[in-house]
């Protein structure tokens, strides 16, 4: 997969994205200052999402568009995303400042009017975000462009994600990433279940990754270490300027700490090879040998008390120590020696 100017894949280095939504707080300013602070905490991406309040639900405060149960408790729909949502005409400026920072700046559209705005902004790929894994009509529209598709699987179940697949195959789209995603805000780590990013990529045979909501960087970096190749977390310049999404959003530091440690996970993640560097090679000269222990005359019988398996490693390999025990020595060897074949009959 290749977005924009950064390649996906095996032994790429993970893709990582601040997810602005509703971190702007009403303001463009704080938007553009937050694109500024993403490219500081070492993001390669920031992410939008492009919808208003009428494109992704009708004004009602009948019980179902009423929110129960989570952080935004007591609202209705309409009203939360009047509040969180970016103005479609900040998207350009926004996308101009990305530009200038050197970040990739993509969004995930909520209907096909948002798709049909986006293609006019020549974004480079698609989100889809998790709640919108079943609208497989939106997933065929976006799939249609011929972009990469990230799709988060929050909500899913495996027939969602195979719908969502097969949604995109029908329209000629190969060009796939899931995301493994805990659809609560913010979302408690033992429902994390890292080991379903490495499932993800071998069940649906696609790039994987994760959405994460969880809070610190602990859960970005065991994705890491199981393959995530595309790592998404929402980003604010302060959590005090408040917003629908503060309170699970990472700021500048925190963002800067998980990017570092991610990094430190894909060195240490490295790959696999049995041979040995140059430091560890002189390494063994601190691993065990076999050693003179005590002084040998000539015809001295050869055993436990004066030839033992001790560090350093300049003498016969230990795996020959039951070879030379019972063997005469051919000379006088001193303590402290090592001890070789030509030495004993």
């Amino acid at each position: 997969m290749k977005i924009a100017n950064f390649n996906i894949g095996n032994n790429s280095p993970v893709f990582i994205i601040a997810e602005l939504s509703a971190n702007h707080n009403g303001s463009l300013e704080t938007a553009l200052e937050t694109v500024r602070a993403a490219k500081r905490a070492g993001a390669d991406c920031i992410k939008l999402q492009t919808y208003t309040a009428d494109t992704i639900t009708i004004n009602s405060r009948k019980e179902d568009f009423m929110i129960k149960g989570t952080i935004w408790e007591g609202k209705n729909l309409y009203d939360l995303y009047q509040e969180a949502y970016t103005p479609w005409e900040w998207h350009t400026e926004i996308m101009r400042v990305a530009e200038e920072e050197g970040l990739i700046c993509f969004s995930s559209p909520f209907d096909p009017t948002s798709v049909d705005f986006l293609e006019e902004l020549n974004v480079s790929a698609y989100k889809i975000a998790s709640f919108e894994i079943t609208d497989i009509p939106l997933i065929e529209y976006v799939a249609s462009k011929g972009k990469p598709v990230i799709i988060s699987t929050g909500i899913a179940t495996v027939e969602d994600i195979e719908l969502a697949i097969d949604a995109c195959h029908r329209m000629g789209n190969y060009d796939i990433a899931l995301l493994k995603c805990t659809s609560s805000y913010p979302a408690p780590i033992e429902e994390a279940n890292m080991l379903m990013v490495k499932d993800l990529a071998e069940r649906f045979n696609v790039i994987s990754g994760l959405s994460d909501h969880t809070m610190g960087s602990t859960v970005p970096v065991v994705a890491t270490c199981f393959g995530a190749k595309i790592i998404e977390k929402h980003f604010i310049l302060d959590r005090s300027i408040g917003g629908p999404d503060a309170s699970f959003s990472m700021n500048e530091q925190e963002f800067t700490t998980m990017v570092k440690e991610v990094r430190e996970a894909e060195k240490a993640i490295g790959v696999v090879d049995y041979t040995l560097t140059e430091k560890q090679i002189k390494g063994r000269d601190f691993s065990r040998s076999l050693y003179v222990v005590e002084d040998i005359k000539a015809g001295d019988v050869i055993n436990e008390k004066n030839v033992r398996s001790i560090r350093p490693g300049f003498g016969l390999h230990p795996k020959h120590y039951k070879d030379v025990l019972g063997k005469i020595s051919k000379r006088d060897i001193s303590k402290g020696s090592t001890i070789s074949f030509t030495d004993i009959y």
